[in-house]
Parts: C-alpha cells; sequence; structure tokens
C-alpha cells in the first residue's frame, strides 16, 4: 500500500490547518444559525459541554487512528479489525455529501462580496435579497462555479502548497474582524413602528443566558442532536488524521484545535445573533441558513459609509475560511480515490470535480426548478441543501461514532488510542475520562442521537 506523499509541516502547521479547516463556514454560517433556532443560550450550554467530552473523545480518536496506521479513514479501520473495514467507506461517505453543498455555499459568499465590491452593498440588507439570488436560476450555479474552480486548483495544487499557505495568511485576519463586528453588534439598536426598541445587549442576553421556560426532553433532544451535529461539522471529525507527522504533541494539538474552534464559534454568535435580535427579534432567529447573508448586512449598513469597507473585508476573508474547508473535504475525497481506483492525483481532481460540479448544480436547482418541502424527523422543513446536511451531519455521524466507540472502547481498547497520544512521552491528562467516555458515554448518547435522527425515537413528550 502506498503511504501518503503529502504532510503538515510540524505541529504548528497541523494545527492551523485543522483549525483553518474547522474556522470556515461551520462556524461562521452554521453554528450562529444553529444557535437562534434552538433559543441561543440553551444551545451555547450544551454545545460547549459537548466540545469538552464529545469533542475531545472523537478528535482524539480520529487523529491518533490516523496517524498510528498512516492510513487515511477507508483503510485505517480495516487494519484495527479486517471486518471493521466497512467503517472507513461509511466515514468516506460524509466528505462526499458535504462536498454537494459546500461550493454552493461559497458561492453565495462570493456573491455577497461582489455586492460590496460593485455598489455600496446597500442592496444586499434589503429584505428578500438573499431568497431572490438562491431562487434564481443561473447566478448561484456561476458563482458557485468560480469558488469550485478555485477549490480544485488548490487541491490539484496538493496540501502543503494549498492549505497551510491560505491557512496561516487569512486566520488571523478574519479572527479580528469578527471580534470587531462582535463588538459593534452589541452597540447596535432598533424602534419598531409600534416603538418597541430592541438593542444589542439584550439580544447578547438571549445568547449568552440559557432559557429552560418550558423545555421539554423531546426539545432538549432536539438541540443536543442540532449542537452534536454542528460539532462534527466544524471540528471536521472523520476527515484527517493521517497527515499528522509523529512528532506532533496530539494531546496539545487537539486542545488547540478545541479552543480555536469553540473560540470562533462563539464570537460568530455574538457576532451574528445580538444583529439578528435587533433587526428582526426572536422571530428573525428561526431564519435557518440564511442567518448570516441577512443579518450581516445590516450590521454594515448601520455602520455607515465603513460598512463597504467592513463588508469587502469580511466577505473576502469568509471566502478564504470556506475555501480553506472546502479543501480540506476536497483534499479527504482526492485521497481515498486514490486509493480506491489507483490512479494519479490529477486524474482524482479531475473526477471529484466533476462531481463536486454536477452535484452542486442540482443543489442550486433544489431552489428553484427542484424545489420540495420536505419535514426532517427533527420536525424541520427541508429543501435538498438541508436534507444533504441532515444525513451527513445528523444521520451519519452519530452512527459512525457510535460503531466507532464499540470498535475502539470495547474491541481494540482505548488504550490503543492513548498509548499513541503519548508515544513521545508527553502527557494525556484526560486519558481517563477518555477511557470512560469512549467505552460507556459516547455509545449510549450516539445510539439515542441516531435513533433521533432517523426518526424512529419521537420528540413529542
Amino acid at each position: 500500500m502506498k503511504k501518503k506523499e503529502h504532510g503538515f509541516s510540524g505541529s504548528i502547521g497541523f494545527v492551523l490547518a485543522a483549525a483553518g479547516s474547522a474556522v470556515g463556514v461551520g462556524n461562521i454560517w452554521r453554528f450562529p444559525y444553529l444557535c437562534a433556532k434552538d433559543g441561543g443560550g440553551l444551545f451555547l450550554l450544551v454545545y460547549l459541554v459537548l466540545v469538552l467530552t464529545f469533542g475531545f473523545v472523537l478528535l482524539t480518536t480520529d487523529v491518533a487512528i490516523g496517524r498510528k496506521t498512516k492510513l487515511n479513514a477507508l483503510n485505517a479501520y480495516g487494519t484495527l479489525r479486517k471486518k471493521w473495514k466497512f467503517l472507513g467507506y461509511l466515514t468516506f461517505l460524509v466528505p462526499t455529501l458535504i462536498m454537494t453543498y459546500y461550493s454552493v455555499i461559497g458561492g453565495w459568499i462570493l456573491k455577497y462580496l461582489s455586492a460590496y465590491v460593485v455598489s455600496s452593498g446597500n442592496e444586499a440588507a434589503q429584505d428578500g435579497y438573499f431568497t431572490s439570488f438562491i431562487t434564481a436560476p443561473v447566478a448561484p450555479i456561476v458563482f458557485m462555479l468560480i469558488f469550485l474552480a478555485f477549490t480544485a486548483w488548490v487541491v490539484y495544487c496538493g496540501v502543503e502548497k494549498g492549505i497551510e499557505r491560505f491557512s496561516r495568511i487569512i486566520m488571523p485576519g478574519l479572527l479580528l474582524l469578527i471580534i470587531g463586528i462582535s463588538i459593534f453588534s452589541l452597540t447596535l439598536s432598533h424602534t419598531d413602528s409600534d416603538g418597541t426598541v430592541r438593542t444589542g445587549l439584550q439580544g447578547l442576553a438571549i445568547y449568552l443566558l440559557p432559557d429552560f421556560h418550558g423545555l421539554t426532553f423531546g426539545r432538549f433532544l432536539n438541540v443536543l442532536l442540532d449542537a452534536m451535529s454542528q460539532l462534527f461539522f466544524s471540528l471536521s471529525v472523520s476527515m484527517g488524521g493521517s497527515y499528522v507527522k509523529d512528532d506532533v504533541n496530539l494531546s496539545q494539538a487537539t486542545n488547540q484545535i478545541e479552543l480555536f474552534d469553540t473560540g470562533v464559534a462563539f464570537l460568530s454568535g455574538m457576532m451574528i445573533i445580538p444583529a439578528v435580535f435587533v433587526f428582526l427579534g426572536t422571530e428573525g432567529m428561526a431564519s435557518g441558513p440564511s442567518l448570516t447573508f441577512i443579518s450581516l448586512p445590516k450590521v454594515f449598513e448601520a455602520m455607515g459609509g465603513l460598512g463597504r469597507i467592513i463588508g469587502i473585508a469580511f466577505f473576502l476573508m469568509l471566502a478564504f475560511a470556506a475555501l480553506t474547508s472546502c479543501v480540506s473535504v476536497m483534499e479527504t475525497l482526492v485521497a481515498n480515490c486514490m486509493e480506491i481506483f489507483h490512479k494519479t492525483r490529477q486524474q482524482m481532481c479531475i473526477m471529484v470535480g466533476i462531481y463536486s460540479l454536477v452535484t452542486a448544480i442540482l443543489i442550486c436547482l433544489g431552489y428553484n426548478v427542484l424545489y420540495f418541502d420536505l419535514t426532517l424527523p427533527n420536525g424541520t422543513s427541508a429543501q435538498l441543501l438541508d436534507l444533504m446536511d441532515y444525513i451527513s451531519n445528523s444521520f451519519l455521524m452519530p452512527f459512525i461514532s457510535l460503531l466507532t466507540s464499540i470498535l475502539i472502547g470495547w474491541i481494540v481498547g482505548p488504550k490503543w488510542i492513548t498509548d499513541e497520544v503519548v508515544k513521545n512521552g508527553e502527557s494525556f491528562l484526560r486519558a481517563g475520562l477518555y477511557s470512560f467516555m469512549i467505552r460507556y458515554v459516547v455509545p449510549v448518547i450516539m445510539l439515542v442521537l441516531f435513533l433521533v435522527s432517523t426518526g424512529f425515537m419521537k420528540l413529542n413528550f
């Protein structure tokens, strides 16, 4: 078996690239809209608990398996136990599904960037702007094509040259911008026609303070499923591992990724949720996937002349962050396909590019020609994009994690992972927690979430 030729240069390269993959669309687009949908503070609390427990367990497992076997997920599970090779193929399905819509969202970002480059961007703040764009027959496909072409070009060049170069340049700038916009969001206020005044600080309270009023067990499970699906999506679990070099301190690296990733998610929520509350009230918080695109232009408009410059800088950096995320997903697909079909990187780049193009066009058409309204088991209505996101992150991911926790916890044994983490003499302070979680907690919770996501376990109680 031919091993990977590409690897990340050292510990900082791995952390930056993994954080770059995590700090993309997942945190800036997906986290705020799920948090708003689930009432703010409650979702935030559940998410933070999950990061400290499940996030660390799943990330450690994923990276340790990849580094120890020096194989990607497709082949790694088969080397642990022959009968478990199927788990590698299941894992391969996740980036395959995510790739169908990632470049579509990248196209949305480019559209908003162009709106600020060619004009003041004020029209982007108008009600109905986002809907009229995504339901247009041609425009979303054109912007998606541009974004996908960039992604394919970076992957064609190889990991080290591609992801690291972009991540190192973009991440600090994007972080500073998010902090700045977050602070500005707190200063906003809006008066409705009936005289009701809403402020950014009131919005911040909704974001930070959990509201347990009227909370049922069913609703809590729903919030848990949303938060867990966000954790999977954001930490890119099941997508990395084999690129990590032996001298990297795994425990330290996973801690840094958790911290970086969760910090950016938290700040993104602080940037968007108070602004949504100010301009759209609590009703607007249920906007779903369009939330970031509807609320941020209103914030930039409130900044006056400076808003256009901030808008350009923000959407430009968000486009790069989305690019690193999309490159990470596409790279996984290309590397896996090279092993399945025994073709060159360039050949597989072209094949994966064609697959991504065809499926992304279908996703774009899902808002017009192929539009349908499907009610998911969690009660939300979905179009094609939402359906792909749900299958990959709310259905497949808990199932894969359930099987992985059984394999590591009960068949191979947690020591297999903990030994890999400390193989260079590093300390692994959470080793005991890891062993307990992977054996007893992860399998139970993942089974419950899987049953909820499939509709076998009803949420109306």
